[in-house]
């Protein structure tokens, strides 16, 4: 009888630390990503509308909202401008 009960309780243990760490902890990890990379959006536009009610000059508030974005996808500060000068 006890024997049963002790293998009850390892088998729960066990299934409740591979739900936590196996399931649902890089569930949370991702959510917290897919919300980072949403966020970017309105921090950049943030960065813009701060910089423009404090009249700092166009090139800073651009600099200052491309620092924001994800360096894997954040565009050099050459490719700004020339996207900016067409």
């Amino acid at each position: 009888m006890l024997g049963a009960l002790i293998g009850g309780a390892l088998v729960g243990t066990f299934l409740g630390v591979f739900l936590a760490y196996g399931i649902f902890e890089p569930f949370g990890k991702r959510l917290v990503q897919i919300i980072d990379e949403d966020s970017e959006c309105l921090k950049v536009a943030q960065q813009v509308i701060i910089g423009n009610m404090h009249g700092y000059p166009v090139p800073l508030i651009i600099e200052a909202a491309r620092v924001c974005i994800n360096h894997h996808a954040q565009p050099t500060f050459g490719e700004l401008f020339d996207a900016l000068r067409k």
